[in-house]
């Protein structure tokens, strides 16, 4: 994502924003530190590529799942090699 300092975000703002307009979203720094991200109103919220529960009902899991495999590995650690 491309960083611009408040200057170049003052001189160039018609352009930058076409751009986030267009999915190109940017950050606007002061003094070299982040202080805003500027995106386009319609573009998806932060970490919304994440979907919960997509699989819900597809997939099933054991209800051991959290002591499966605990004899082996139990004997890898025990095994003394």
């Amino acid at each position: 994502m491309r960083t611009v300092n408040m200057h170049e975000a003052k001189t160039h703002l018609s352009r930058l924003v076409k751009a986030a307009a267009e999915g190109e979203p940017f950050v606007i720094a002061r003094a070299g530190k982040p202080v805003v991200k500027v995106t386009a109103v319609n573009a998806p919220a932060a970490g919304s590529g994440r979907r919960l529960g997509f699989l819900a009902g597809r997939v099933r899991v054991p209800d051991d799942f959290d002591r499966m495999g605990t004899v082996a590995i139990r004997s890898l650690f025990e095994s003394g090699e």
